[in-house]
């Protein structure tokens, strides 16, 4: 099993060099299609531009086989190397994440049974201390501790597409000229 704390120290100080926060670092795929998958963004946009991802991947990759090369291999089996921004329905990862998005629609999934149950769906309505609050369908409001939280993410609505409307658009045009030719 692939150690995400050693990868996300690895990855982390990479990120930082260029501006960058780590939202995730995950591995997913099972042994069939193994996939290293790194969230980041700008601190100002929340985002990241397609050149900000390929800057990204260059530096973890030349670090890794680096480490490789000295035999300290961080992932010793073939892997795809998958660095994005969150996107709009976002993962939430950090206290920081549940606190910014504060009113918006939200799936968490627990690690293990709280209140009788593991996943939440709801209105996030803050944090308190290291918790996440959350206001279900029923209108109970839920406490949970962000070391519990196996999962969250945005859900995608009319309100959340408003939201990030304003964010950075820059990019999209190198983008689309590219896929044009």
């Amino acid at each position: 099993m692939t150690d995400i704390a050693r990868l996300t120290a690895l990855i982390e100080p990479e990120a930082t060099a260029l501006g960058f926060e780590l939202v995730r670092v995950k591995m997913f795929g099972g042994e069939s299609d193994p996939t290293l998958q790194i969230m980041a963004e700008r601190p100002e946009t929340g985002q990241l531009t397609i050149d900000d991802c390929a800057n990204l991947s260059r530096r973890v990759s030349e670090k890794f086989d680096a480490l490789e090369e000295a035999g300290k291999d961080p992932i010793p089996y073939a892997y795809r190397l998958e660095v994005s921004s969150p996107g709009i329905d976002r993962p939430l990862t950090r206290l920081k994440d549940f606190a910014a998005w504060e009113g918006h629609e939200a799936k968490i999934t627990l690690a293990e049974k709280r209140d009788g149950r593991k996943a939440f769906k709801g209105i996030l309505t803050g944090v308190e201390g290291e918790s996440v609050k959350i206001v279900d369908a029923q209108e109970q409001e839920h406490l949970l501790p962000i070391d519990a939280i196996d999962d969250a993410k945005l859900v995608m609505t009319d309100r959340l597409i408003a939201a990030t409307q304003a964010l950075s658009a820059e990019g999209a045009d190198e983008f689309i000229e590219e896929g044009q030719d």
